[in-house]
């Protein structure tokens, strides 16, 4: 990319987590970043534990909320009049109602599918005026390997094993959904500098999942990062972890 003028980046769901470590190493790279944050304090403290590593300004961000995406946009807009990068990051596992397809709630399927496809849906619409002014947008949606659908076809994949020891649906469909959504926009901006990729971070301690043997969310920012600083000549419309292509 281009390193004459300062870029510029939005990370959704950026107050902790893998949001925050991606935030950071963007900052890092020299990126003017805004943390998107429900909370509005929370962000202002985050962007604070972020200060020393460069340019980092919070925006208050609701992505469930039409009002709020549409504000934060405004804000950003007129703070820059374009955007760089915009990574959908915020995300919600629901745990309450989770279980199989035979056996999940309704209500849990809906709650996971309105933050993590709709919410994404919704932003990037808000934002993609701002990132089409970019001389080379870029477009991430933090996604996982459990919304990979081509190993379940397969009874020997190791997806399929984790799936019958630990059934889930609603989080991994909203993911699947999500996935969806990168492959038709990629489609719908082909003809443009715009790239948009899915990313797995794999498994991280974060508040979404307490595995002991998680890495440190700097780990797992580090995939969502380099989509975000893909070359012109880097792929669009496609689906990686830390270690190359993931399964769609």
């Amino acid at each position: 990319m281009n390193n004459t003028t300062k870029r510029t980046a939005l990370v959704t769901g950026a107050n902790k987590g893998i949001g925050l470590e991606t935030a950071r190493q963007l900052a890092d790279a020299g990126y003017v970043v805004w943390i998107g944050s429900r909370n509005l304090d929370r962000g202002r403290a985050a962007a604070e534990a972020l200060s020393a590593h460069g340019e980092v300004r919070v925006v208050a961000l609701d992505v469930t909320d039409e009002d709020s995406v549409r504000s934060a946009a405004a804000e950003i807009g007129a703070a820059h009049g374009s955007l760089d990068v915009l990574v959908n990051n915020a995300a919600v596992a629901m745990v309450e109602g989770e279980g199989p397809p035979s056996a999940v709630d309704l209500e849990t399927v809906r709650e996971d599918i309105e933050v993590n496809l709709f919410g994404p849906l919704r932003v990037t619409q808000a934002f993609l005026p701002l990132v089409k002014k970019s001389p080379e947008g870029r477009i991430v949606n933090v996604s996982t390997k459990m919304a990979s659908l081509s190993p379940l076809a397969d009874p020997e994949s190791i997806q399929r094993a984790a799936q019958k020891a630990f059934p889930i649906f609603a989080y991994p469909v909203s993911k699947t959904a999500l996935n969806s959504l990168t492959g038709w926009l990629a489609a719908e901006l082909a003809d443009t500098p715009i790239k948009v990729n899915s990313v797995c971070p794999g498994v991280n301690k974060t508040d979404m999942n307490s595995d002991p043997s998680g890495s440190h969310p700097s780990e797992g920012a580090k995939v969502a990062v380099r989509a975000a600083m893909l070359g012109a000549d880097g792929p669009t419309g496609s689906f990686f972890d830390i270690d190359g292509p993931a399964p769609w």
